[in-house]
């Protein structure tokens, strides 16, 4: 059973507390309902299943003009919804986050029409979204990005490609970052909302990995888009995508801490089976002491992780420092505590079907996207050298 203590720290209010109690209720019986043996379809059926319920009301605002900005999503939410999540199921938490992470640039900057447009199918699990940033040779540094958005007559061209992007190949709509007329560095980017079916994008290749998602590589051959598909301003891109990544960044933490919390429960109870030498496992001091470990790994990771969610919630303030602890050391400190768990197993935690070992795989991705741990340790860093002050947040 996964320590809920933490619900009670002073974090949290008691809407909080009901929403973790009503998704755990749904989750337990959702796992065991999946479709197997299709990616693409369990996918789909997950957002359906996670829109019906009215989970995805946490990472999708309503449409409206109340939808935008600061105040449309509330990330101790999203971080309690993808800490449970990513306890029972993994692929679960993709498909919550993703439809956050592809509608967030939408929720902070776009215009009521777009909010419109796009927000209310993927909040209701009738459509899936994406976001579209990292280039082949651009991924921890965004401003190497290629990608050539061109003017045309009542729009933009877009040219180039994008690669890691999750949903790729089944989305209906993707959030993409290119660069304007050749303006070099962050200030030459723009962000623009590109319908899948547009002509000129194409799926240039499904990519698979260790914990199988939805990923691919996506080609852009003049590809035109509206006016009305750009976000903000052009130049503002870089600015609207480090301000989503901001908000979800947290939320890998807490996808992170989930999953150690599962590894966790798995080693306990079968360190209380496994006989040892005449007597369980769980007697063994050596063993006692790595449960300890942790423990203490998992209520550091889940204080750090709900720290930065507060700070934005309550005191309105950016969190770039903060987003970065939190990723960065729950992400770290999952892979601890989830190997501890393959080894308290021995060689039944690397066994295919066994709990542990698909944690071990899950884990792995999380160091990487949305920030690989040594671009956290950076921008830590950055701010600590620049004499970090908060400031509110103004998307």
């Amino acid at each position: 059973m996964a320590d809920k203590s933490f619900l009670s720290w002073p974090f949290f209010e008691d809407r909080h507390r009901r929403l973790a109690e009503r998704l755990e209720a749904w989750a337990g019986g959702m796992v065991d309902n999946l479709p197997h043996g299709d990616l693409d379809r369990t996918c789909r059926a997950l957002v359906t299943a996670l829109g019906s319920a009215g989970f995805l009301a946490e990472a999708v605002p309503e449409a409206g003009t109340n939808a935008q900005g600061a105040d449309a999503l509330d990330v101790r939410s999203l971080c309690l919804v993808r800490e449970i999540l990513a306890r029972h199921s993994a692929l679960a938490d993709f498909a919550f986050a993703m439809q956050g992470l592809g509608t967030g640039s939408i929720t902070l900057f776009g215009t009521e029409a777009q909010r419109e447009r796009y927000l209310p199918a993927v909040r209701a699990g009738h459509a899936i979204a994406a976001f579209a940033l990292s280039e082949p040779d651009a991924g921890s540094d965004v401003a190497a990005m290629t990608m050539a958005a061109t003017r045309v007559a009542g729009g933009w061209r877009l040219d180039g490609l994008k690669t890691w992007i999750s949903n790729g190949g089944i989305a209906d709509h993707y959030v993409v970052f290119a660069r304007v007329d050749g303006v070099p560095g962050t200030k030459g980017i723009a962000a623009f909302v590109v319908d899948a079916r547009t002509p000129g994008l194409e799926i240039a290749e499904r990519i698979e990995v260790i914990a199988p998602h939805p990923l691919a590589t996506l080609r852009f051959d003049g590809c035109v888009v509206p006016d009305t598909a750009l976000l903000g301003q052009p130049g503002e891109g870089f600015k609207i995508a480090m301000a989503t990544l901001d908000v979800f960044r947290p939320t890998v933490g807490a996808a992170a801490l989930g999953m150690a919390r599962c590894a966790l429960d798995e080693a306990v109870a079968r360190a209380k089976t496994r006989i040892i030498g005449g007597k369980p496992l769980a007697e063994q001091q050596l063993i006692q002491a790595k449960f300890a470990d942790m423990a203490l790994e998992i209520d550091a990771a889940a204080l750090l992780v709900y720290r930065a969610a507060w700070t934005r919630d309550v005191r309105r303030q950016r969190i770039t420092r903060e987003a970065a602890m939190a990723k960065l050391y729950a992400t770290e400190a999952a892979q601890r505590v989830i190997d501890e768990a393959v080894q308290i197993f021995g060689g039944l935690g690397v066994k295919q079907g066994v709990k542990v070992e698909e944690l071990y795989r899950e884990i792995r991705a999380l160091r990487i996207y949305e920030g690989a741990s040594e671009v956290q340790k950076l921008i830590i860093a950055r701010q600590i050298l620049q004499g970090q002050t908060l400031q509110e947040v103004a998307p």
